[in-house]
């Protein structure tokens, strides 16, 4: 059995909200040009790839562009 806690691995203290800031930090995340849409480009492309080898390097790449950027 586990039991699922709902919080932070570092506590966060916002003290002067900057929307402005948010702003770009998200457009790099989910953006156009941003870091899920490059790994879901990875992730996809790995469907059409006939060599197993390179099937498993997309993955690679793709799900580390996922783990990595968001800490």
């Amino acid at each position: 059995m586990f039991q699922y806690e709902k919080k932070l691995q570092y506590p966060v203290n916002i003290k002067n909200p900057n929307p402005k800031y948010a702003q770009i930090i998200i457009s790099q995340y989910g953006g156009p040009d941003g870091e899920l849409g490059a790994s879901l480009r990875y992730l996809s492309q790995r469907f059409s790839m006939p060599y197993n080898e390179l099937k498993g390097l997309l993955t690679d790449i793709g799900t580390d562009e996922l783990s990595l950027d968001f800490f």
